[in-house]
């Protein structure tokens, strides 16, 4: 492939054209690594937070889940405005948002601000996030996508390890706000990197532009379908509000399906879904991050409310998880480069339902050694799921289309972690009210809630293996293999 004028210019002597593209995926993982980071700092960081501003718990899922819901509501936009304006355009611009919006989060001193700030944080999170996989997929040939993707999945797991540890650390010994200004020099760095080492690239296939009434629609539906969920033990499942809330997002979420289907560039590509292996792998991926994003959620309130833990030991207690996830996700895309991706997914998602069995046991008392082998198949099985199941999903579209694409998947992965943290916040508000009416102490209601909604997250899990060994399928690399 011909290397571009201006990238001969911009190019470092000592950087090669085959070089060029490791650089590009370190650039990538800057702000990458920045947007993981903010996922696992805020988690360890959430009982701090809710007791310095006196957050109620529907509250302090609202910091969680407003920054879900906008980065998956603005996830499909911002990999249309990446493909049609380009990517390392958008990808920069999404940087400046989610580094100004993480100062802000750090200075909010009320629920609301924070909420907010957290918002527009997803808002640069959707902007940046697409971009990096369709950076990827245009710098990388086929043959080595799964790899490359593989250690995009390593550094998203590096930042996952290392952010409970370092959210722990200035939690306890400096204060939360600095789990957000901790983004703010790794913002600056990650913008200076793309201007040395990302070449533009855009979608020249057809005209484009942003299709605002999917946008607005999809938005109305998730919000409403999530507000449902996590009020619904306040006011009550058949109040008047929860069933007009759930009858909104129903309404919005179909309209949504008809806008796309008639429009003539429309912001989610329908056509891709006939593509069982891009369908099954954005499952598996929605079913994921369902079953484990109100696990994190909940587990971390469970280690320092229940089991008394610091934030620094509960950051401590994540590592085995995380650093496994490091070690065997790259190991994993290189794996499914060459064998596929179907049933090393069917066969990571099964050990992520067996560590949710095994956490939903943990009781009042439990110790480390109680933790830790829910802690090792997690660690194992996410690994095997999360890259294998991106990298097909990415081999499933065309590479003009890898910003819609992966922004797909990626909406996928954020829809899934806000319904998912609201629905385990429904069974957990659900069994602790009903535990405290029948008379046990608060701490061991919350704990019979932990447990349901572990068992429910467990099922989820294992519907995902299923689901991603009937529909995943192999796809052929186009390129003849290099020997």
């Amino acid at each position: 492939m011909q290397v571009p004028a201006v990238f001969q210019r911009a190019q470092l002597r000592s950087v090669g054209g085959d070089q060029r593209k490791w650089w590009t995926l370190g650039a990538v993982a800057f702000g990458l690594f920045m947007i993981m980071l903010d996922n696992t700092v805020v988690n360890v960081a959430l009982p701090s937070i809710q007791r310095d501003l006196g957050l109620s718990l529907e509250e302090l899922e609202w910091v969680v889940t407003g920054y879900a819901l906008t980065f998956a509501a603005f996830m499909l936009t911002g990999g249309k405005l990446a493909d049609l304006l380009g990517r390392r355009r958008i990808f920069v611009a999404g940087l400046v948002v989610f580094t100004v919006s993480s100062l802000l989060c750090g200075l909010a001193g009320t629920a609301e601000l924070l909420i907010a700030w957290r918002i527009v944080q997803g808002i640069g999170a959707a902007l940046m996030n697409p971009a990096t996989l369709s950076i990827i997929a245009a710098a990388f040939p086929p043959r080595e996508r799964g790899r490359a993707i593989g250690l995009w999945a390593g550094v998203s797991a590096l930042a996952l390890a290392i952010g409970p540890l370092i959210g722990g650390l200035l939690t306890e010994h400096v204060g939360w706000g600095w789990i957000f200004f901790i983004n703010v020099p790794v913002g600056v760095l990650a913008i200076g990197a793309s201007y040395l080492f990302i070449d533009e690239s855009r979608d020249q296939s057809e005209v484009q532009r942003v299709d605002v009434p999917g946008l607005v629609t999809s938005g109305v539906g998730l919000f409403a379908l999530t507000y449902a969920l996590i009020q619904a033990n306040t006011y009550g499942w058949t109040s008047a509000r929860i069933i007009g809330a759930f009858a909104v997002a129903a309404a919005a979420l179909a309209a949504f399906v008809v806008i796309e289907m008639s429009s003539r560039v429309p912001m989610l590509d329908l056509s891709l879904f006939r593509n069982p292996t891009f369908s099954g792998a954005n499952m598996a991926m929605l079913l994921i991050a369902l079953a484990m994003f109100g696990v994190f959620f909940f587990v971390s309130l469970y280690m320092q409310q229940i089991l008394g833990y610091s934030p620094v030991e509960a950051g401590l207690t994540f590592l085995p998880l995380t650093v496994l996830i490091i070690a065997v996700a790259p190991q994993a895309g290189r794996i499914s480069d060459t064998v596929g991706a179907r049933w090393i997914v069917g066969a990571g998602l099964t050990l992520v339902a067996g560590s949710l069995a095994l956490f939903s046991r943990l009781g009042q008392t439990a110790t480390f050694t109680d933790l830790l082998p829910g802690l090792l198949f997690g660690g194992v099985g996410m690994a095997m799921s999360m890259a294998p199941t991106t990298a097909a999903a990415m081999a499933s579209v065309p590479v003009d289309k890898a910003g819609v694409g992966s922004a797909v998947l990626n909406s996928m992965r954020q829809i899934g972690g806000s319904i998912g943290i609201a629905l385990m916040g429904a069974i957990v508000a659900h069994v602790l009210s009903s535990s405290l009416a029948a008379g046990d102490p608060r701490p061991l209601a919350f704990v019979h809630g932990f447990q349901s909604s572990l068992r429910v997250a467990a099922a989820i899990a294992l519907a995902g293996a299923l689901t991603a060994v009937a529909l995943i399928r192999r796809i052929p690399s186009a390129e003849p293999q290099l020997g």
